[in-house]
C-alpha cells in the first residue's frame, strides 16, 4: 500500500494474502518473495506484523503445532449431606 493513500485505497500490488482461518499455520501466508525483495529494495518499509510474517515465510519457522487438550466429562458435585437432611425430615412429617 502507499501510506499517501487512503488504508482501503488501492494497492499498488498485491505481493500475498494471509487466511487465519487455515488450520496448517505453514499454509496461512502465501507470499512472493521475489517481489517482497523488490519492493524491500526500492525503499518499501513493512509494518512490524508483515516484518514477522516475511521472517517467519524465509525461515520457515512456525512454531509447534499443538493439538487441542482432550475433552473431558463435566464433574458433577455431590450434594452434602447436611441439605439431604432436611429434606427428608420434611418428608416424613
Amino acid at each position: 500500500m502507499d501510506q499517501r493513500k487512503a488504508r482501503d485505497g488501492q494497492a499498488i500490488e498485491e505481493i500475498g494474502t494471509y487466511d487465519p482461518m487455515v488450520r496448517d499455520k505453514s499454509k496461512r501466508v502465501t507470499l512472493k518473495m521475489d517481489r517482497v525483495e523488490y519492493w524491500m529494495s526500492v525503499g518499501a518499509q513493512p509494518s512490524e506484523r508483515v516484518a514477522t510474517l516475511i521472517r517467519k515465510v524465509k525461515e520457515n519457522d512456525w512454531g509447534d503445532i499443538k493439538a487441542p487438550p482432550p475433552m473431558q466429562a463435566p464433574q458433577v458435585k455431590a450434594a452434602p449431606a447436611a441439605e439431604e437432611a432436611p429434606a427428608e425430615e420434611a418428608a416424613a412429617e
